[in-house]
């Protein structure tokens, strides 16, 4: 099979998954990939970033690894072609020009499948992939689009999952610094490592109970676990984490603590899940619990040792060269004095995508006000550091507002001069300010980032 056949059989597949055709820069992945091409070289044939030819591969390679039941990667995409070609499935692709949407392929059996009618399937349905035993529920998973820079913080988070067996870990950081985009990039490159992975969107805030036996049913399909003893010594999900290599990703699990408190407190009803975090911790099992939020369980941030099996990703903006990679995206690359408009967004991506939306709709007008060191709050980014800021203590609250007051960067000795709260409560607020990224320590000081300082001073 030619260059030639092998781009018109996978445009097959992919239209049968998605009921499209390759675009351009998906058909010059797979031909740059065929070719033997790097992803820098494939993006300089196409003009366009390396983040954006990544991400239209990562799509690709999960479309074809679930056609193709067996796990494809730009490296042996072109053997699965091959091995494709004597498969009974490839005189079907190649002759049946009306595939559906439910053009499935499990396993090792490799047959034409019945084509029921398209609308019975249901896209947002339990997704599930069952191929040489592994079983993966990404559902809930979101599509976020082209993915930015985050090589490092890739390769930490890799190192800690796969080299070091890290049983517990959170990506911190403040809203909208990309905690979720990172989690969908680093599930989609380490996912075949595991036996099962499942992405649970923590939004509705279920209770422990709830979330262990969704977890089991998943996990165990056939199997029957005991749930109903009323306390077990190790819960049934631990038993299975200790038998299975699990990838759990627990996204916005901040919805399990309590609003008006300090970082970490949880809800009443809430407390069991301080036992299941213990148990990932210190009982011994080869599975891995991601979690992204505002707030993280204490018994993670009060971790600081680096041979733990717990560790904490803290991110902070990103590179010069990946806030390039967005304004490009949004038809801004040869804006003018591009470093002082970004300065104060401190490589926040979503409020620099907020930004770039803005300087998109508006036109000049924008960035003269930009350029006049005005730092504009656009709406959503307004309402995103409002759902944060609602969560806070009154004692959070008044040492915020001790920060704004303030210039430069203060020290404790003056925060607990000018402040009413009591030196412990005092110490506790920035502690927990601190594990909500709101504030920042520079040596002894303290200090509060200005988009965060002209937001509270706008309310």
């Amino acid at each position: 099979m030619n260059l030639k056949e092998m781009l018109k059989v996978a445009d097959k597949i992919v239209f049968a998954k998605t009921g499209q055709h390759l675009d351009d820069l998906e058909e010059a992945v797979l031909r740059g990939t065929l070719e033997r091409e790097t992803y820098k070289q494939i993006a300089k044939d196409f003009d366009c970033s390396e983040s954006n030819v990544r991400n239209a591969g990562s799509k690709l390679w999960q479309i074809f690894s679930e056609k193709l039941g067996e796990d494809v990667n730009k490296s042996n995409f072109k053997s699965a072609m091959e091995r494709l070609q004597n498969s009974n499935l490839f005189n079907f692709a190649q002759n049946n020009n009306n595939v559906s949407n439910s053009f499935n392929i499990c396993g090792e059996s490799r047959h034409p499948p019945d084509i029921p009618n398209s609308s019975q399937q249901n896209e947002n349905s339990y997704n599930t992939k069952q191929s040489k035993n592994q079983c993966y529920d990404l559902s809930e998973m979101p599509d976020l689009g082209a993915f930015y820079g985050r090589t490092p913080e890739l390769e930490t988070l890799t190192n800690w999952i796969l080299q070091q067996r890290c049983r517990l870990i959170a990506i911190t950081g403040i809203s909208g610094i990309g905690k979720t985009a990172l989690t969908v990039q680093l599930v989609q490159q380490i996912k075949d490592e595991f036996e099962s992975v499942i992405w649970c969107n923590f939004d509705s805030s279920p209770n422990l109970a709830e979330f262990q036996t969704n977890l089991i049913e998943f996990f165990s399909q056939s199997e029957e676990l005991d749930l109903s003893a009323p306390h077990p010594k190790a819960l049934p999900l631990i038993k299975y984490l200790q038998k299975h290599r699990c990838l759990v990703v627990l996204n916005n699990i901040h919805n399990v603590f309590s609003s008006g408190e300090l970082a970490g407190k949880y809800k009443p009803g809430y407390e069991d899940y301080r036992t299941l975090f213990k148990q990932i911790k210190e009982l011994s099992h080869q599975s891995c619990l991601l979690l992204m939020g505002w707030e993280q369980p204490r018994i993670v941030t009060e971790v600081k040792s680096q041979n733990s099996v717990i560790r904490t990703l803290q991110l902070t903006g990103l590179d010069l060269v990946a806030v390039r990679e967005i304004f490009r995206d949004y038809g801004l690359a040869e804006i003018e004095n591009f470093e002082t408009i970004i300065q104060p967004y401190q490589g926040n991506p979503f409020w620099l995508k907020s930004i770039a939306n803005l300087i998109q709709e508006l036109g000049g007008c924008a960035t003269e006000v930009l350029l006049k060191d005005t730092l504009l709050l656009p709406e959503e980014v307004k309402e995103s550091l409002q759902q944060q800021c609602d969560r806070l203590s009154e004692a959070e609250k008044q040492v915020l507002s001790l920060l704004v007051a303030e210039n430069n960067p203060v020290n404790l000795v003056k925060l607990l001069e000018n402040s009413q709260v009591i030196s412990s409560d005092l110490l506790n607020a920035i502690q927990s300010l601190l594990r909500r990224c709101l504030i920042e320590q520079q040596g002894n000081c303290y200090t509060i980032l200005p988009l965060i300082k002209q937001y509270i001073s706008s309310k």
